[in-house]
């Protein structure tokens, strides 16, 4: 198999194997519009090469030999069948069914003309978070490579998440949110009166979740409901466990009984 080295003057250099299909029907350039550097049988060669290259002519230098990107492109790409164009990656399926999906996938790569990405525990969740429906039919949903692979960038996405006591710090699941929290300026520059408005957002959530019977949504947006409401509290100056307890210290002493469905305290 031939890889080719092709430049496209001020946007990126890149490989392929398909110029045809790479250069011109997925990222839309025409000949004339870009020129090829190299080309080699030597996929060793040209994955070193092509980052040499970008470094030279000022480009960004990708994270991944392309080698490495190709033979995953190739065995694991095909697990889910994801349509990865110029601008976006679409993934085959709802949004309401992807966040199973992307867990069954789990370390899946692949290249876009922004940067390769790949799916861990914390890339889906700004996935989750930023996936739009398909505006032609319901069964598909996309990210765009350029915001998806910025994050990349931008954050560690094999940061391992807390489990219910943090064995590397000691704390509990409130400290570790409020630690994520802190570490991303949101006590320094957020406002109680957007995470209340992110609070309807998630309850909304729920309520949709819940019409649906979506057991996984469910518990997404409960656990999204409460992270937001520890970073309310604490933005209002009262952790939420002092809110948590003052609760119960009111409901515990309660009497009163079912009432379809929903429960009455006593006069």
């Amino acid at each position: 198999m031939t890889y080719a080295i092709y430049h496209i003057p001020g946007v990126k250099i890149g490989v392929t194997n398909n110029i045809k299909s790479r250069v011109e029907e997925q990222q839309g350039y025409s000949e004339g519009e870009y020129e090829i550097l190299e080309m080699s049988d030597d996929i060793d060669y040209i994955s070193k090469r092509e980052l040499y290259l970008q470094e030279r002519h000022g480009y960004r230098v990708d994270r991944q030999l392309y080698k490495d990107i190709f033979n995953n492109n190739f065995i694991e790409l095909n697990n889910m069948n994801i349509n990865v164009t110029e601008m976006t990656s679409t993934f085959p399926c709802p949004v309401n069914k992807l966040k199973g999906q992307l867990m069954d996938n789990i370390g899946m790569k692949w290249e876009t003309d922004a940067g390769s990405v790949m799916i861990t525990e914390q890339s889906i969740k700004w996935i989750m978070n930023n996936v739009k429906s398909s505006q032609y039919t319901s069964d598909r949903c996309y990210v765009y490579n350029k915001a998806f692979a910025r994050w990349f960038d931008n954050n560690n996405p094999f940061e391992q998440a807390c489990n219910t006591q943090c064995d590397d710090c000691g704390d509990d699941l409130f400290n570790c949110i409020r630690n994520w929290a802190n570490e991303r300026g949101l006590y320094d520059k957020g406002d109680p009166k957007t995470q209340y408005i992110k609070l309807m957002e998630e309850t909304g959530e729920i309520g949709r979740a819940i019409l649906k019977n979506d057991t996984e949504q469910i518990i997404d947006g409960i656990g999204d409901a409460v992270v937001v409401l520890t970073n309310l509290a604490e933005l209002c100056g009262v952790p939420i466990e002092d809110c948590i307890q003052e609760a119960y210290n009111v409901i515990s002493k309660r009497t009163g009984k079912m009432v379809n469905g929903t429960f009455v305290k006593d006069n």
